[in-house]
């Protein structure tokens, strides 16, 4: 389960761009609903992003 804190990885569900392909985030928001969709804050990224692209990252 992703909580705030958790390391995530962004999955191919959306495009992902090559400088984050396999980049480790760290989650900094509890997630909210922007239209329909769950997204999180992710530390060192600009925006939110939706919580359904994201997996948990191996640590």
């Amino acid at each position: 389960m992703i909580t705030v804190g958790s390391k995530v990885k962004m999955n191919d569900k959306y495009y992902v761009a090559d400088k984050n392909k396999d980049k480790v985030f760290e989650v900094a928001s509890k997630p909210w609903n922007v239209g329909g969709t769950m997204v999180v804050k992710l530390k060192d990224y600009p925006g939110s992003y939706a919580l359904d692209g994201l997996s948990e990252a191996e640590e």
